[in-house]
């Protein structure tokens, strides 16, 4: 067995007991939790959607308490201003002497929750950008590296429009995956309430720490792309776009803009890191599929008459797989 074949074999021991242990503190769910430890690992940020009460902050909690990393909440509302993100300068007195020293911010983490993202105004809003792209941060005219892992797990409600505003293009296309929590089944559901009314938790162990993260991050990006996969993970990109001559006419009927090059850098990630976790020393096409759901549906954008008779990115996406094969 090849060291890289050892080295496979650790980590998909180590992604099992990570996601057992996120197991412990979120009941079901378990495709968001696999999709969440893909993004994590392809060193992404992820935007959950779902209306209240379905466990998005805990499932964060929790995921900070497994992977044993510095863990930071900040909840987005109308009045908070980039300055209660990112830090700030302030007067500090030694020896008579007033100096300005910087305060940092809570964006200065390995994980953010952006709590309710959509709720805060734009201004705010955009203080999350360099962090999320750059995994730097800029105060007057000196820039701080953010510390490795570093990830951005927003959470917004779809139901709940008044005093929100949506995030602009820009911002959702920083996002490798946006992920749709379902409500739970009624199994689920008893299980939820006993967890969370009962007298006994199960307690959440750490299973890994932030230099093992970083490993595992840079072990994935080993894993190879045979032409003919990476060939199909470019056309499905090339597809959502409807100026594209070789487009489907969905496509060209329904899609106002197709995904940028980051949709393209999201799937090829995420699809390394699915393979990994499945045991195989290169990607398939079944990874492609499984991962291109979760990196496209946001970064596609619709036209009216999408929108008026209720055709979705998820439906763009089913056809235009389709179409390719």
């Amino acid at each position: 067995m090849s060291n890289l074949e050892l080295q496979i074999e650790k980590t998909i021991e180590k992604i099992k007991k990570i996601r057992d242990e996120i197991g412990k503190g979120i009941i079901g769910q378990k495709e968001i939790i696999d999709k969440t430890i893909i993004a994590i690992l392809s060193g992404g940020n992820v935007l959950l959607e779902g209306v209240p009460g379905l466990g998005k902050t805990q499932l964060v909690k929790t995921i900070g308490q497994v992977l044993d990393l510095e863990f930071s909440r900040i909840q987005f509302t109308p009045d908070l201003m980039p300055a209660d993100i990112v830090g700030t300068n302030i007067i500090t007195n030694e020896k008579g002497k007033s100096t300005f020293s910087f305060q940092r911010g809570p964006i200065f983490s390995n994980i953010v929750l952006a709590d309710e993202i959509n709720r805060a105004t734009p201004k705010t809003q955009s203080a999350m950008l360099e962090a999320m792209q750059e995994k730097s941060v800029t105060v007057g005219n000196k820039t701080y590296k953010l510390e490795e892992p570093y990830f951005v797990i927003a959470t917004q409600n779809p139901i709940e429009m008044e005093g929100t505003y949506p995030l602009p293009e820009a911002q959702m296309d920083r996002f490798l995956f946006k992920l749709d929590i379902k409500f739970p089944s009624k199994d689920e559901l008893t299980e939820i309430v006993n967890l969370t009314t009962g007298k006994e938790k199960d307690r959440i162990e750490k299973v890994t720490d932030r230099k093992e993260i970083i490993e595992m991050i840079n072990l994935a990006k080993e894993i190879p792309i045979a032409k003919p996969v990476m060939d199909y993970a470019m056309k499905l990109i090339l597809f959502t776009h409807p100026e594209n001559e070789g487009s489907p006419e969905i496509t060209k009927k329904y899609v106002r803009f197709g995904s940028s090059p980051r949709g393209a850098q999201a799937i090829v990630k995420a699809s390394r890191v699915k393979a990994l976790m499945e045991g195989r020393l290169n990607v398939a096409f079944e990874d492609i599929n499984y991962v291109v759901y979760p990196a496209l549906c946001h970064r596609i954008i619709l036209n009216f008459e999408a929108v008026s008779e209720g055709i979705t990115s998820k439906d763009i996406i089913s056809e235009i797989i389709n179409e390719i094969n």
